[in-house]
């Protein structure tokens, strides 16, 4: 789970990839990425354009470790039907960052979720488990087993009836180095960060959520939010306060695909 505040958002530690779109010769359909960054390591992302309207993209991490099943065996929930239920509602479009441990516990959401347009899914890893030591207390993936971890999540999206997952992956807890990096460059996929913290992290008071992401948001921005009900209890109703107010500011909701494959077009 993501921690709050600026110590979250402090977590990526590599430098900034060169900001190239997937070339204009590949198939139309095939979701944007970014080309390798120096190195040809993974590629990271923060956001989008601050001079080409006022977008913005909402991301939900849904949360789950490949050790809670009992707990949601015993009633804890790691899935907020409400939330999107809310963002259908409110006509939001949404990247939802799942686990495979998540996906796998709630097939049929993560079904629903994927086939429906307004939404896409993308890779937050099989089990939660950080990419780096010391990430807010998770435990740790071995480096040999950073890609096999992506790879499984995208086996069980597959198998759970999600049609086309994105090639997006995000970092559990936000937190990489190098090696991470270096690891997931054969997955092909681009990482995906944020640069607008909601904050909604075991937060029971949504007006803070609401406050910190109407104070943070600029053109471009990507918030990271949670779609976990027990660990992120106000998050549907911060969300029922942002989107309106977002949109009297003047911004768009909009996937991370689309603020990508903006990335590098002319103005």
């Amino acid at each position: 789970m993501c921690a709050l505040g600026a110590a979250l958002a402090a977590c990526g530690t590599a430098e900034p990839p060169r900001v190239t779109p997937t070339p204009a010769s590949a198939p139309s359909s095939r979701p944007p990425t970014l080309a390798p960054g120096a190195a040809g390591l993974t590629p990271v992302f923060t956001h989008g354009s601050r001079t080409r309207g006022r977008t913005v993209a909402l991301t939900f991490d849904a949360d789950m470790t490949a050790g809670q099943g009992a707990r949601a065996a015993a009633g804890e929930r790691f899935d907020h039907p409400r939330l999107i239920s809310t963002l259908r509602t409110l006509k939001v479009p949404a990247t939802v960052f799942m686990t495979g441990r998540w996906a796998e516990e709630y097939p049929d959401q993560a079904r629903s979720i994927g086939r429906d347009p307004l939404f896409e899914v993308a890779n937050h890893s099989y089990s939660h488990y950080a990419y780096t030591p010391d990430c807010y207390g998770l435990p740790t993936v071995p480096g040999a087993r950073m890609r096999s971890d992506v790879e499984r999540a995208y086996a069980v999206f597959r198998r759970v009836g999600v049609p086309e997952p994105m090639p997006y992956f995000r970092f559990p807890g936000g937190c990489y180095d190098r090696r991470a990096l270096k690891a997931l460059t054969p997955t092909g996929v681009t990482a995906v960060q944020w640069d607008v913290v909601g904050g909604d992290a075991f937060e029971p008071d949504p007006d803070v959520v609401v406050r910190q992401v109407l104070d943070g948001v600029r053109p471009g921005s990507v918030v990271v939010l949670h779609c976990t009900r027990s660990a992120a209890p106000a998050t549907e109703r911060a969300v029922r306060a942002i989107v309106p107010g977002l949109r009297r500011k003047g911004f768009r909701f909009v996937k991370v695909s689309e603020l990508i494959g903006a990335v590098g077009a002319r103005p």
